[in-house]
């Protein structure tokens, strides 16, 4: 029998606040009511903060970050249309094999897991673009597998410095409510995240924020769709409604996401997970480990991946983790199975609750023998968090 609550430090399904469970604790209710678009049209519109777009729109589906990517792809390309990705972790792969599944020609650039998008061999393979074949251009923000935050920024730099027309897809399921992220600045065509991470929410929303350029892009779109056309959903959202049945209990925890960042303030949420991360990375150098992103300009503030020593294996730091400590941990995926353990750090999170985590890990650490002075982990991470203030903390002095 298991005592105590369970510790999830799993880069998603992330911990969920008790103010989103209530809120999504209401009566089934009817969504064709005159009176649903007094709830849905704000919800729209405040969605639109989060992504930090004006001019874009916002688009809920209910299906995970997967049915997001499809849906970017199927509404803007035809198939035969090329495209330029990179691959350098689990999802990044992965859409790209949902993209040659719908038949598109994908320019993949392999990278070293632990590094994450190549800014010049982008900016190469753009600049020899000259008649423009290249339709969209994929990047994962924060790839989770590997723990690698990408300079989305300064591929919008790149594109703009050449004056290619490509549209530009970014993958932010493990970023967006967490690390910051600018829809408009950065000239970003379709965002696409997941509830269950930064919005702190169950599974089961896509959340897609996509620009104008993208949505004009619908008529001459050949790839086909249906539950995804983003036409549908204009026609329907404009009133307040969707062209089916919602997930409507789940669109009430997302309203009380919402409301939940905006009461923190975003800039105060990215400072937090900045902080966080932080003392995550603090008790990784302490343990005498190493993080999978090679570098601190690769650093996630979202989700940390620590290489074992040889001759160890990963999964029993896992299993032993979660059999004996009640604490899950994200596992290895692909090229790094077996040689990584995942630690998330984002969403309803603060000190305790890390430190929390970096316990259990000490103990799964020592139980399969390797080498660390116990307590180094987390010390390091008190030293850290008292040694530094929180945006709260900053903003009420």
């Amino acid at each position: 029998m298991k005592i105590g609550y369970n510790g999830l430090a799993v880069p998603g399904p992330t911990n969920m606040p008790f103010q989103i469970r209530k809120a999504m604790d209401v009566a089934l209710q009817d969504h064709r009511a005159p009176d649903f678009p007094e709830f849905t049209k704000p919800l729209f519109e405040d969605l639109k903060k989060v992504f930090k777009t004006e001019t874009g729109r916002v688009f809920v589906y209910p299906c995970s970050g997967t049915g997001g990517w499809e849906a970017a792809i199927t509404n803007t390309l035809s198939e035969g249309d090329k495209v330029l990705a990179s691959v350098f972790g689990q999802f990044s792969l992965l859409w790209v094999d949902l993209c040659q599944r719908f038949g598109l020609e994908v320019d993949a650039i392999d990278v070293e897991w632990g590094k994450g998008v190549p800014l010049d061999e982008y900016r190469e393979k753009l600049a020899a673009d000259r008649n423009h074949e290249i339709k969209a251009v994929l990047a994962t923000h924060n790839e989770t597998a590997t723990g690698v935050t990408s300079d989305i920024a300064g591929i919008r730099a790149i594109l703009d410095d050449l004056g290619h027309p490509a549209l530009l897809f970014v993958d932010g399921v493990s970023s967006v409510a967490s690390i910051d992220f600018r829809m408009e600045e950065w000239g970003v065509d379709v965002i696409v995240s997941g509830s269950q991470k930064g919005f702190m929410m169950p599974t089961g929303l896509a959340v897609i924020g996509v620009s104008q350029k993208a949505i004009d892009m619908g008529p001459s779109a050949g790839l086909k769709r249906c539950f995804f056309d983003f036409r549908d959903m204009i026609t329907t959202n404009d009133q307040g409604y969707f062209p089916y049945t919602p997930a409507a209990t789940l669109l009430h925890g997302l309203r009380a996401s919402i409301d939940m960042l905006m009461e923190e303030g975003l800039e105060n949420v990215f400072a937090r997970h900045h902080r966080l991360a932080g003392g995550v990375r603090a008790a990784v150098d302490a343990w005498g480990l190493r993080n999978c992103a090679q570098g601190p300009e690769w650093h996630s503030d979202t989700v940390t991946a620590i290489l074992v020593p040889e001759g160890f294996d990963a999964n029993d730091v896992i299993q032993t983790a979660y059999q004996k400590y009640n604490l899950s941990l994200g596992a290895g995926l692909n090229k790094v199975a077996g040689k990584v353990f995942r630690i998330g750090h984002l969403g309803w999170l603060n000190e305790i609750m890390v430190l929390q985590s970096l316990g259990g890990v000490e103990m799964a650490l020592r139980d399969v023998g390797i080498p660390f002075e116990p307590g180094a982990g987390v010390g390091a991470a008190v030293k850290h968090f008292t040694e530094t203030s929180s945006a709260m903390q900053l903003a009420a002095e």
